[in-house]
């Protein structure tokens, strides 16, 4: 069963980590770019934290994942 779906638009796989501990499944995402325009440099900073509580009777090593 689907726990849960989270919008990871403009991360790259690799800027996402998903943990499995003490029951929560959390998810991890951060993104950064610098630009250097005519006018200097420009700086983009976005994050997403999410935790998830796994429904009683669910074992973490049953949670997958995929991106």
């Amino acid at each position: 069963k689907l726990l849960a779906s989270m919008d990871v638009d403009g991360f790259e796989p690799s800027e996402v980590t998903v943990m499995v501990k003490n029951g929560k499944v959390k998810v991890l995402a951060e993104h950064e770019e610098e630009h250097t325009t005519a006018r200097g440099n420009e700086y983009y900073y976005k994050n997403i934290t999410k935790e998830i509580s796994l429904p009683p009777g669910v074992s973490e090593d049953e949670v997958t994942y995929s991106l």
